[in-house]
């Protein structure tokens, strides 16, 4: 008993049913079968208002009789197919299990009686068929072609704002240099502005000012008059570079 497995088998199903016994499963009439079975009889169908509280009994078991009879649902004789056509008395007439599995999902894929189908085939939706999942793959495969190019035009637009990078980074240091004077050309201007300076302030072989300005105060001041609004005329600015002067003419 250790090793029996439950699940090996659907207690409800059979190898063929009538089609009284295939519509009270179809209802999950199942515990109620020997009183139905006892009041239909012989009979193909449930007498009418034998089962007020069941109506889809009989509704189901017209289903199937109908199916049987327009050749849509095979049926047999005691268990057995016959042939299309053959007469077969209604206390005899059977339907198989794998052909009543296939009607039923053919024609009525929103239902899924227990005793047809287990619990993975419940659980699965009915519109889960090769067109649905050729449809689903179709999408998928559509997406991911999607994604594929967004990938990279990101990777190209991404490569792209590199370069522009280090085209600015390279443009920027190419300006910076050129905006500082290298160390002769700082030479150069510090001696002239020195040597301006000198003219400015100093007298002449006879002695005269060669200039009006007195001191180098009073040329900051001229400057800062005149000039002011300039970048690079300021105070402390001026007296900085003019000192730098001083000792740059002094030492050339």
């Amino acid at each position: 008993m250790e090793n029996y497995d439950s699940k090996s088998c659907n207690a409800l199903e059979k190898p063929y049913y009538r089609p009284i016994e295939a519509a009270l499963r179809w209802c999950n009439l199942v515990q109620h079968e020997t009183q139905i079975l006892r009041q239909v009889g012989s009979e193909l169908l449930p007498p009418i208002g034998a089962f007020p509280q069941w109506p889809c009994l009989r509704a189901n078991a017209e289903k199937i009789l109908d199916a049987t009879l327009n050749g849509d649902l095979v049926h047999g004789r005691d268990g057995r197919t016959v042939a299309p056509g053959d007469h077969v008395a209604k206390e005899r007439m059977t339907i198989r299990h794998t052909d009543l599995k296939a009607w039923m999902a053919k024609h009525y894929p929103d239902q899924k009686p227990k005793f047809l189908f287990d619990d993975v085939e419940r659980n699965t939706h009915s519109s889960y068929n090769a067109a649905t999942f050729e449809a689903l793959q179709a999408e998928r495969d559509a997406a991911r072609a999607e994604l594929e190019k967004a990938a990279k035009w990101a990777n190209d637009t991404l490569q792209k704002q590199s370069e522009l990078q280090h085209e600015r980074d390279s443009l920027a240091a190419m300006v910076e240099k050129m905006s500082q004077p290298n160390a002769r050309a700082e030479t150069t201007y510090l001696n002239i502005i020195g040597g301006l300076l000198s003219l400015m302030l100093g007298k002449s072989p006879s002695g005269k000012d060669q200039s009006v300005f007195q001191n180098q105060a009073a040329i900051i001041s001229a400057l800062l008059a005149h000039y002011g609004d300039k970048p690079g005329i300021a105070d402390s600015t001026l007296e900085n570079k003019f000192a730098e002067a001083n000792r740059s003419i002094r030492a050339s």
